[in-house]
């Protein structure tokens, strides 16, 4: 039987754009929920500041899911941003990167509850000054697929072409992303921050990065079952 799955929303997305999702996962056996976030849940993370908030609710949801269902591991699902920000989750090093994190409680070592983490159009990388203070920490401490007793599986997409004049908004998104507009992603993360060093990536053809009316993203019914059939 499949473990039980927690579905990470993108940077500034609340739970509900990901319900469909979670029903196509149903649809297939996996017991499956969105850590319950809403856009409001991101306002204290903006600027580059801490994403603590969006780590204890991701803790909150995978220990709860165990309760539910009795299992002693669960499998993450991290679209976006959430892929990075669930390597933070996984690891075990304190996340205080910040000085507010010093005098709190956070949220870390979560390998222990994880088997798979799959990430869905994560960029791994960054050249945008507000997400590397995050983005470095998580990369230098634990570089690549860092840790051996979890899983990585990091889906990218070969959708839309950079082009500094037809696709202007994509080849600045690759560019702040990448280094490179000119390369194919997904239309917002390039594939070649989509995947990391030791995972096993996946490049889909076709898929966009977040919902757009007539075309398919990751959360479609025709292609989550492209990238479930990885979880255990």
């Amino acid at each position: 039987m499949a473990l039980p799955t927690v579905i990470i929303p993108g940077y500034l997305a609340g739970a509900a754009p990901y319900e469909p999702m979670v029903a196509h996962l149903q649809g297939q056996g996996i017991a499956a929920v969105t850590v319950p976030l809403t856009r409001g849940s991101w306002l204290p993370t903006l600027g580059g500041r801490s994403v603590q908030p969006i780590l204890a609710a991701i803790d909150g949801t995978v220990n709860r899911l165990k309760a539910e269902t009795g299992s002693d591991r669960v499998n993450l699902v991290g679209h976006s941003a959430g892929g990075w920000i669930a390597r933070i989750y996984l690891g075990e090093q304190p996340y205080t990167v910040h000085a507010a994190d010093q005098q709190r409680t956070n949220c870390w070592e979560g390998y222990q509850h994880i088997h798979t983490l799959l990430t869905l159009g994560t960029p791994h990388t960054s050249q945008e000054r507000w997400t590397r203070r995050n983005l470095d920490f998580v990369n230098q401490t634990y570089p690549g697929a860092f840790l051996n007793s979890v899983r990585y599986v990091c889906i990218a997409s070969k959708a839309v072409y950079g082009e500094r004049w037809r696709t202007w908004f994509t080849y600045n998104s690759y560019q702040l992303t990448s280094g490179e507009g000119a390369t194919w992603g997904d239309g917002i993360t390039p594939v070649t921050a989509a995947h990391l060093e030791g995972a096993e990536n996946l490049t889909l053809e076709n898929v966009y990065h977040s919902p757009k009316p007539g075309s398919a993203w990751y959360g479609s019914a025709s292609i989550v079952p492209q990238w479930a059939k990885y979880l255990p």
